[in-house]
């Protein structure tokens, strides 16, 4: 038979055993570890303050390990060697201008007071200077390339830089220059412009000049002078040549002056008379 079991009215279960029930919305919480609640260091400063330190140390010990052994590296010169092009200087007196210099030792040979004092002989345009170990010296120097004179007193590289050897009478073939003397460089250049657009009619340039006012005179080598005002130089250089080969070029040994000031034309002083004619000056149009 199945027995069926019924709870009585007012019956009351049982408690569970255990803990007994707690009330309210109190619970339990769990404690932080103190090492959470310290405040953590700052490790940023502490890398950025010890890494110059690390520097600093290694710097100091490599210094004083260099100064123990320099005396054990440093040797006396025992080698030069120039190179370089040199034309106008002989290797003998370059080693005379640096003879005090090379009494040093391989590391404390003055390399910027030997340059210096190669830089201040006549024909050198500049010099560099090396060391390559173990007791060597290497200096390789470039020349002036001299292109004209300036003036009586000096010559001129291809750079528009003066210079003044003392052989300046071997130079007088030169074409000579003038002008003031912060505008060397720009007289060179406006002669190496001129001479390139001369030498296709035949002209050479003998004499250049910038004078105070600003106008340049030309003198060729085939003793024809050109007075060619201030400016537009270029586009007055190309008339010449245009009317020099249509009407000009046949009397060239009759022209004393061109003056190319004109706006659209030129004027020609003759040495001679070419014609019965023909007036001491003539104006091409």
């Amino acid at each position: 038979m199945a027995a069926t079991l019924r709870h009585q009215p007012g019956s009351v279960r049982a408690p569970l055993r255990g803990k007994p029930a707690q009330r309210g919305a109190s619970r339990l919480v769990a404690k932080e570890p103190i090492s959470q609640r310290l405040p953590k260091p700052n490790l940023g400063v502490l890398k950025r303050i010890t890494w110059p330190l690390m520097l600093l140390v290694l710097g100091f010990a490599a210094y004083e390990l260099a100064q123990r052994l320099l005396p054990y590296a440093d040797r006396p010169i025992a080698k030069i060697s120039v190179e370089g092009d040199l034309s106008y200087i002989s290797q003998q007196a370059v080693q005379q201008h640096i003879e005090p210099f090379v009494k040093a030792s391989f590391f404390s040979v003055d390399l910027p007071g030997m340059r210096h004092e190669l830089e201040q002989m006549p024909w050198i345009a500049s010099a560099q200077v090396r060391r390559v170990w173990p007791d060597q010296l290497v200096v390789h120097l470039e020349e002036h390339l001299p292109i004209a004179r300036w003036g009586d007193e000096a010559l001129l590289n291809n750079q528009g830089k003066a210079f003044a050897p003392k052989e300046q009478a071997n130079y007088q073939h030169l074409p000579q220059l003038y002008g003031p003397k912060r505008a060397q460089q720009k007289v060179m250049q406006q002669y190496q412009v001129l001479s390139q657009m001369l030498r296709p009619m035949g002209f050479s340039v003998a004499r250049l000049e910038l004078r105070e006012r600003g106008s340049w005179f030309l003198s060729t080598g085939q003793g024809i002078e050109l007075l060619l005002g201030r400016d537009h130089l270029v586009e007055k250089m190309r008339r010449f040549s245009a009317i020099y080969d249509k009407a000009l070029k046949e009397q060239q040994a009759n022209i004393a002056r061109i003056d190319l000031r004109y706006a659209n034309g030129l004027a020609v002083a003759w040495r001679e008379p070419v014609a019965p004619t023909a007036a001491d000056t003539a104006v091409v149009q």
